[in-house]
């Protein structure tokens, strides 16, 4: 049988549509998380297809769309489909929407028909996290147990879900400059983790710290780190974006999830436009660590960071959990012969 077996002996079917309440019920972590860390394996051994995500820059709207195609197959199973999203930072203030939208077109490979329309925003999210889990799992001391996060808008929230699925967290230290959010976020978890409201410097010396923020200057210094922190760099996601001082990825242990997309738009684009940095600061990238390549480094040893611009492998690693979940329950599409 194939991978995919979901059109097998099928002549027509009706797509199924999803909506964001269905991916967040549908699409849990401990599922997830190692969906992710498959899906950077495959694009390591040459086994996913992702062309380069385009862009549409909309400067009078301080805004842009992209667009993020992607197929992978691991050993178990096979997956593609497309993302079309927004980031538009004023969208908040201006209209009450999240900064980041998208849909999520999850098609047969076999067949090419579109199995489902869901929607992207908390697919975006939680695989964002997931992520940021992974490369946790293989940068951070194992009995990591506190975790800072810089930010805690909407991301904040995946990033403790995601991480405390491989590090027995115990302690969250919370900073952000805006009152309510930081209520809002020890609202929803001070029942289940030791959470604390901090400065930026407090939530950088935990184990592991996750940066979330759309900062242009670096809000972190090397002298915030502990000795053996794992970061996180999640908020650079344009050009000119920018969380953490040169001298912590200079010096620190450097992954990276793509080449192409952190030197145009992620942790490093400045450094690496400046010629700050260069090739021979990054010392892997996460797939080649999830294959299991030598990581030549001794997490507990030194900083190390790990730099997310979110790849289209993730999306469709991610939808691809969502549309199994929901064939459980017997919302599937319907098919006929």
């Amino acid at each position: 049988m194939s991978k995919t077996d979901e059109l097998t002996d099928r002549r027509t079917a009706q797509t199924t549509m999803v909506s964001s309440r269905e991916v967040e019920q549908h699409l849990e972590m401990a599922d997830l998380v190692p969906a992710v860390e498959a899906a950077f394996a495959a694009y390591e051994n040459g086994t996913a297809q992702m062309p380069p995500k385009s862009y549409i820059d909309l400067p009078r709207y301080n805004g842009d769309f992209r667009s993020m195609p992607a197929y992978l197959e691991t050993d178990e199973w096979e997956a593609s489909g497309i993302k079309w999203v927004n980031v538009h930072p004023d969208n908040p203030e201006r209209f009450d929407l999240p900064t980041v939208m998208g849909t999520f077109v999850y098609s047969d490979p076999e067949s090419g028909y579109p199995l489902a329309v869901m929607d992207a925003t908390t697919l975006t999210m939680k695989r964002t996290g997931a992520a940021a889990a992974v490369a946790t799992d293989h940068l951070a001391v194992s009995d990591a147990s506190s975790l800072g996060i810089v930010g805690a808008g909407v991301q904040s929230y995946a990033q403790l879900e995601a991480i405390a699925e491989v590090r027995p967290i115990e302690t969250v230290v919370v900073s952000d400059l805006d009152d309510d959010r930081l209520e809002r976020f020890v609202e929803t978890y001070g029942s289940e983790f030791d959470v604390r409201i901090g400065t930026v410097s407090e939530a950088a010396s935990c184990d592991v710290l996750s940066t979330v923020t759309p900062v242009e200057s670096p809000i972190v210094s090397p002298d915030d780190l502990g000795d053996a922190t794992h970061v996180n760099a999640m908020g650079a996601d344009a050009e000119g974006k920018q969380e953490l001082q040169t001298e912590i990825v200079r010096d620190a242990f450097l992954v990276i999830d793509d080449f192409d997309q952190t030197t145009h738009s992620g942790e490093i684009n400045v450094p690496w436009d400046t010629g700050a940095i260069d090739e021979t600061n990054i010392d892997a990238e996460l797939g080649e660590i999830v294959a299991g390549a030598s990581l030549n480094c001794d997490p507990g040893s030194q900083v190390t960071v790990f730099d997310s611009t979110g790849l289209a492998i993730q999306d469709v690693a991610a939808a691809r959990v969502v549309y199994h979940a929901l064939d459980g329950e017997g919302l599937r599409f319907e098919l006929t012969s």
